[in-house]
């Protein structure tokens, strides 16, 4: 790509001069070069936006790759694709393959991946060795080969001085703990949320204690060591109320919800979905409207996709014996807009989706200035459509939003100098 023009597009970029104007841009060699209400100038590529927006790339911070090892759920290749249909120019991905992304090797692996697409991959480096939460790992080696955080994933720090050590450990360098607050031992065995519907559907319940009593332990030991901790995918109503405490008396932690815990609700899966077998559970809708009232007042700092590919064999199954997890890169902000978009305005789509991921693992924010390089996503915010299978670029197919009626789309995505569209479903393998 030498040169791109994008006509009439408008900014949503609260830190950019040019917020809530509708311009065109000037991109060269990957720099955008102007900014403009007209730019006559001619280019290699132009696309005309028909005043849809353009924002900074958007980052998501959790989605499980299945490379190295598990590449039949997905591959580096299948999870890029189905980041740009949900327009996320960065994946910082779990570590929970095999092997685990436990030393330098495995970071280095990753990171010299997908070099010429438009999607970056960011290593999220495992607290202990193979994410089983035993003998922890060599954060400082990993952290220096790249490694954007440190987590072990899917699997949440039961072992209460392991997590104490492991915020002691980041705290050298102002790294940050990851960790899914889920205590096993009072949710084992587990199938859904514990409330009505488990007990109609006579399943085992994962009740919200176990999640919340998670979160006040590790607010707690975040507290004590001093260190900067962020509790992924919140679903509970006292979790938010807890972790907005927290805030308020300055302890350093953050936390994301996805998707699919604001747009439904425990009913939903009363009809035995196993698509909505998920992790944490879909919980009740007192909840649910809770997480939504987080993003509200920024007690939720970000939206990310949980994105957990799992295949045919293992999930069209008896509920009971079906795996845990939804694909949710692509339907990541439509959801999420289909929810929030009457409540709040397209700024905090992109603050929870682009700046505020960028902030939270201490990396540069993308900018939509003159002179930046260009790392941009482009969406309508009011486009009405129906995901459909078709709609799905993962390796698997474990969606729980087919046939829902969604409001806004990604329309594209420009970075590393490549410009991709979705139109015609034209999207470059690696």
């Amino acid at each position: 790509m030498n040169s791109v023009l994008i006509k009439n597009t408008r900014i949503a970029d609260p830190a950019s001069p040019h917020h809530g104007q509708t311009v065109c841009l000037f991109i060269q060699n990957g720099i955008i070069t102007q900014i403009s209400k007209e730019i006559t100038e001619t280019a290699d590529q132009e696309v005309d936006l028909q005043g849809a927006y353009t924002s900074p790339g958007w980052l998501d911070i959790g989605a499980f790759s299945g490379d190295p090892g598990l590449e039949h759920h997905e591959d580096l290749d299948t999870l890029a694709k189905a980041a740009i249909a949900g327009g996320f120019t960065g994946v910082a991905c779990l570590p929970n393959t095999v092997p685990a992304v436990h030393s330098k090797s495995e970071v280095r692996y990753l990171k010299s991946k997908l070099q010429d697409n438009p999607v970056t991959i960011y290593p999220i480096g495992a607290i202990s060795r193979d994410c089983e939460g035993k003998e922890i790992s060599e954060m400082i080696d990993m952290h220096q080969s790249g490694a954007v955080a440190f987590s072990d994933g899917l699997k949440s720090i039961q072992d209460s001085g392991m997590m104490m050590r492991a915020l002691q450990y980041v705290k050298s360098f102002n790294g940050v703990i990851i960790n899914r607050p889920y205590n096993k031992q009072i949710s084992a065995k587990g199938q859904v949320h514990e409330g009505p519907v488990s007990t109609m559907l006579g399943l085992k319940g994962i009740p919200a204690i176990s999640e919340e009593l998670t979160v006040q332990r590790d607010i707690l030991l975040c507290e004590y060591t001093d260190s900067r901790l962020h509790i992924a995918n919140v679903s509970s109503a006292r979790s938010i109320d807890l972790i907005r405490t927290a805030k308020a008396r300055g302890i350093q932690v953050t936390a994301s919800v996805n998707p699919v815990n604001m747009y439904f609700s425990e009913e939903d899966v009363a009809p035995f979905v196993n698509n909505l077998k998920v992790m944490p559970p879909i919980r009740s809708k007192e909840d649910r409207e809770a997480l939504i009232e987080g993003v509200g007042d920024n007690t939720i700092d970000v939206i990310c996709s949980n994105h957990l590919p799992q295949n045919q064999e293992d999930k069209e199954l008896e509920f009971s014996y079906a795996s845990f997890g939804a694909i949710g890169l692509e339907t990541a902000f439509a959801a999420s807009n289909t929810v929030l978009s009457e409540l709040f305005g397209v700024e905090t789509m992109v603050e929870k989706l682009g700046r505020r991921p960028y902030e939270l693992l201490d990396m540069e924010v993308p900018l939509l200035k003159a002179g930046q390089r260009a790392n941009l996503t482009f969406f309508s915010d009011d486009l009405c459509w129906t995901f459909e299978q078709s709609d799905i670029y993962s390796k698997s197919n474990n969606s729980p939003f087919v046939g829902q009626a969604l409001i806004g789309k990604v329309l594209g995505v420009l970075n590393n100098k490549i410009l991709t569209f979705l139109e015609n479903k034209i999207i470059p393998s690696s």
